[in-house]
């Protein structure tokens, strides 16, 4: 018998709000949090949108002196954290920190850090180069930085598997508690990519959406007219315990994590493979992996980037994997209304899935207004659905390199 892992806490940052509470409140209400960025001077840039995390303030989570250790991605990540902890009413005390973990991920890290201190590079020389710009750049920092802040002593890592990054956290966290190598798991994905060279690079790549003349309908997953994805950006972890532990304390509990999948596409490095054989196999492994049924699942929180190639290869991969039953699954992709997060959109999706199984609601996918033949399930088009039952959700994670990830989660039962 493997240790049972729940998830017990929850943390969040994204563009349509700052907490659990506000960003499950505008999902439901399908408010989009794609706009015109901010952040710097776009006039130049083909693409001139995103959906950039508004309001947030660093100070209110660390020092002035603190804060400037931290590239944007690490704040996201300590919020989040401070939030998941405080939800779980978890006390990491030194009793207990040797069995703490902490695993989060990241796509990019900060490009941000990387861009101006070469900017002073240039222009300045190597004098004036930050002390602070590694570790406010490098991806493990954000973990480090959380297992610092909580006096976590246990298991750290972090990965930069691209777009499946934050999934493969909390899949591997999974692992590790079940293996017996921890109790608790402070586990997702963390970023902040939306700087001039990732706009442009994506940009040059063709990925992007270039609705410039309305963002707010540009993220548009599964529609026949979507061009791209929209950049996005935040944070989403949680707490993972075993399950004997949880109850010792009393722990609420969200859901319980049964299933993970990690496979390859081994195809190219950012095409998916048309017969969607990597993006099949990574939820047959996750089903396997829990011992469930694939008509047991009743919601999937697609990948869904909005780019022509991905929704249509995640949508056959999906027939494939449930056969018949496809066609009575719910389906969506909650990127319509965050924008795609890379390292950072397992880790927020996967927080969305616990809660779509916590309050029995599924989030739409907005923007969905013209059905394409080749996506043809039923993907929650434009409005929340309150339904009976949601006993398991899975969550996939696609990204480039031909990374996979999906996690599977279930309504919790003695």
């Amino acid at each position: 018998m493997r240790r049972r892992v729940v998830v017990t806490g929850l943390g969040l940052v994204t563009p349509i709000g700052l907490t659990v509470e506000a960003t499950w409140s505008a999902l439901l209400a399908g408010r989009s949090g794609v706009d015109y960025i901010h952040k710097f001077d776009v006039e130049k840039f083909p693409v001139r949108f995103a959906a950039e995390v508004r309001d947030f303030d660093p100070l209110k989570f660390a020092e002035k002196k603190e804060a400037r250790k931290m590239g944007a991605f690490i704040h996201y990540a300590v919020a989040a954290s401070d939030e998941a902890l405080a939800d779980s009413r978890l006390e990491i005390t030194d009793e207990i920190s040797d069995r703490v973990g902490t695993y989060i991920s990241s796509g990019i890290g900060d490009f941000w850090a990387i861009e101006r201190e070469h900017e002073k590079l240039l222009h300045d020389g190597p004098g004036r180069v930050s002390p602070f710009f590694i570790p406010s750049a490098i991806i493990n920092l954000a973990a480090g930085q959380v297992s610092i802040r909580h006096k976590a002593r246990g298991y750290l890592s972090a990965t930069a598997t691209a777009c499946s990054a934050g999934a493969h956290a909390i899949g591997d966290s999974l692992k590790v508690i079940q293996r017996g190598d921890a109790d608790v798991m402070i586990c997702g994905g963390a970023e902040s990519a939306i700087t001039p060279m990732s706009v442009a690079g994506f940009a040059a790549m063709r990925a992007l959406s270039t609705r410039n003349d309305d963002p707010a309908h540009a993220s548009r997953p599964f529609d026949r007219d979507r061009d791209g994805f929209v950049l996005g950006e935040g944070a989403g972890l949680m707490i993972l315990e075993e399950l004997e532990f949880a109850k010792s304390r009393g722990a609420k509990i969200y859901a319980e994590v049964v299933g993970y999948g990690n496979t390859a596409d081994a195809f190219h490095i950012t095409m998916p493979d048309e017969t969607a054989s990597g993006q099949l196999r990574v939820m047959q492994m996750a089903l396997r992996d829990a011992g469930v049924e694939p008509d047991e699942v009743d919601y999937v929180n697609a990948h869904g980037t909005s780019t022509p190639y991905n929704d249509k290869f995640e949508t056959l991969a999906i027939k494939q994997a449930f056969g018949a039953h496809a066609y009575k699954l719910a389906v969506s992709s909650t990127k319509s209304m965050t924008g795609h997060a890379l390292g950072a959109a397992g880790g927020i999706e996967a927080v969305f899935s616990v809660l779509a199984i916590h309050h029995q609601t599924l989030p739409p996918t907005i923007n969905y207004v013209t059905p394409d033949p080749e996506c043809d399930l039923d993907y929650v088009p434009n409005e929340a659905r309150e339904v009976a039952q949601v006993r398991h959700a899975l969550s996939n994670s696609f990204g480039f390199g031909g990374t996979n990830a999906a996690l599977l989660f279930k309504r919790y039962e003695e």
